[in-house]
């Protein structure tokens, strides 16, 4: 069987072509160009990111930290009592989230839920007041492409006890 040179090469090109569109398999190039944490006005944990050489189907993050949160009791007159009525809690924390790249680029922002007091509670009289909290073994992964970066620690006093 003989093709003609007008269908062979057009045929050629389509191959040529169709074996270097990147899939999401090949898209291996994935790197995080930037990566910062820094804590929100409620005590969240935010991941900001840059990440790049990304195909074109939705990528999926995991933002994981080791959570320490101080809380405290403040009485009627704005004062922290003497007493042992404060609490740290510990805790893991993780986010999710599955966004769609853009020009074969992620530019984002992951955030926690804020820590919470649990079962602590201040006597009558008293409020409970959110006195800080701090961040470390932080990582934030690309489960997609198999990429990862750690980040800094990161810590932020809202009241000092």
């Amino acid at each position: 069987m003989r093709i003609s040179r007008r269908l062979a090469v057009p045929a050629a090109a389509l191959a040529i072509a169709a074996l270097a569109a990147p899939t999401a398999a090949q898209a291996g190039a994935a790197k995080f160009a930037s990566a910062s944490a820094s804590i929100a006005a409620n005590g969240a944990l935010v991941a900001s990111f840059d990440e790049r050489g990304l195909g074109n189907e939705n990528v999926d993050y995991l933002l994981t930290a080791h959570a320490e949160a101080t809380f405290g009791c403040i009485n009627g007159g704005s004062k922290h009592p003497q007493a042992a009525n404060k609490e740290t809690i510990s805790s893991e924390v993780t986010a999710t989230a599955s966004i769609e790249p853009k020009n074969g680029r992620v530019v984002a922002t992951i955030k926690t839920a804020a820590p919470t007091p649990g079962g602590f509670s201040c006597p009558s009289g008293q409020k409970l007041v959110f006195g800080g909290v701090s961040y470390t073994d932080i990582a934030l992964a690309d489960t997609t492409n198999g990429t990862s970066v750690t980040l800094p620690d990161v810590s932020k006093t809202y009241v000092a006890f």
